[in-house]
């Protein structure tokens, strides 16, 4: 079981958490602004939704040894 994968989909799980519960320090910090000012914040969150599940998926894959890190 690789370390960075569980990262990864602990990563992913706070992206799809921050968007679907609308937590205003996530969808308001400074490097989300940008999306939120291009897709408004609802466009955001679903932004944030789905970069969330593709990043689990990567995580899960690197977890399982399906994909290797570069590290």
């Amino acid at each position: 079981m690789n370390p960075v994968g569980l990262l990864l989909v602990a990563a992913g799980i706070f992206s799809i958490c921050g968007a679907a519960f609308d937590w205003d320090f996530f969808i308001n910090s400074r490097k989300a602004r940008f999306f939120v000012s291009i897709l408004g914040r609802t466009g955001a969150r679903i932004f944030y939704v789905v970069l969330g599940i593709v990043i689990v998926v990567i995580g899960a894959l690197v977890t399982l040894g399906m994909v290797k890190n570069a590290a």
